[in-house]
């Protein structure tokens, strides 16, 4: 499963230019309505860097209660369309209907020359991943909603959220990156998963080297995940194996649904100093996190 469709403009032959075409939106995360539009608009975004493209273009989806806040609404539009601005996209209209809570996202058009689409399927044994943002927004927006966040940090979380993969995503087409997808709603290990096994290979992650947002980790000691960590489990835990001195913890986390999260790129050994200089170059955290391995009893390997 990709993170976008790829859609040939004119016949076969022709000069290799593609849309990439995707869609999402979800209730807030953040207390802040701007900072909400603008993490909606970043996670939709995503998608299409995911792929190694650019955004083009961009279609509002929103919902409200009858009786929302107008001040409240405007201010999620702003940092949704703000953030649309920032991407280099145009914003080409969009629809607003009446619903039970928020909801707000976009539907989102890209372009990418067939040559450099980064899919799912092209990790290589022998290949490092790489990582781009820290892990454990679930952890956060859930403490967040037990009220156990400070307003000060729940900003600084934000911040990393709203934060676009469109460097990363131009690093990782520049080092010749053989796959790569962005972690969202089925978590480091869900999304794993799908370039695991649309590559036929294994990803072996090392936990003690895998980025944390400060505060996750003890948050999640104290059972402070969502629900996408217990979900993951029964859909993938199968697939999954997690050595004797992994951090029941960490483990939640890893399975744990994110929010506009980094990048996780697959890229041969012999290119990870060209995507470590050019992610270091335009200020993007880079973390290896792990490598590829033949195809084992399981697709994940947490060690």
């Amino acid at each position: 499963m990709d993170d976008a469709g790829v859609v040939r403009l004119g016949a076969a032959g022709a000069d290799g230019m593609c849309l990439v075409q995707t869609v999402d939106y979800f209730p807030p995360v953040v207390d802040d309505p701007y900072l909400y539009g603008a993490v909606a608009a970043a996670n939709s975004i995503s998608d299409v860097y995911a792929m190694g493209g650019q955004p083009l273009s961009a279609l509002n989806l929103a919902g409200f209660p009858p009786g929302f806040s107008d001040e409240w609404m405007m201010a999620i539009f702003r940092g949704g369309f703000d953030k649309v601005r920032e991407a280099g996209a145009v914003l080409a209209g969009g629809h607003t209907v009446r619903s039970e809570e928020p909801q707000f996202g976009f539907s989102v058009t890209g372009l990418i020359h067939e040559k450099d689409v980064i899919d799912n399927e092209g990790a290589q044994v022998g290949d490092v991943l790489y990582l781009t943002k820290p892990l454990g927004m679930g952890s956060i927006t859930t403490a967040n909603r037990k009220g156990l966040l400070t307003p000060e940090d729940l900003v600084k979380a934000g911040k990393v959220m709203a934060m676009l993969n469109r460097d990363g995503a131009k690093a990782m087409v520049a080092a010749g990156a053989h796959a790569a997808t962005d972690i969202t709603g089925f978590g480091l290990v869900g999304h794993a998963y799908n370039i695991a096994k649309a590559s036929n290979v294994t990803l072996r992650f090392e936990t003690n080297d895998l980025p944390l947002f400060p505060g996750a980790l003890a948050f999640a000691k104290d059972g402070v995940v969502s629900g996408g960590s217990s979900r993951g489990r029964v859909a993938i835990g199968e697939h999954v194996s997690t050595a004797a001195g992994v951090e029941a913890a960490i483990a939640d986390i890893l399975f744990d649904a994110e929010t506009s999260g980094g990048l996780l790129i697959s890229i041969p050994k012999s290119a990870e100093k060209h995507l470590q200089d050019e992610l270091t170059k335009l200020e993007v955290m880079v973390r290896r996190v792990g490598h590829v391995t033949s195809p084992g009893a399981h697709r994940i390997e947490l060690t």
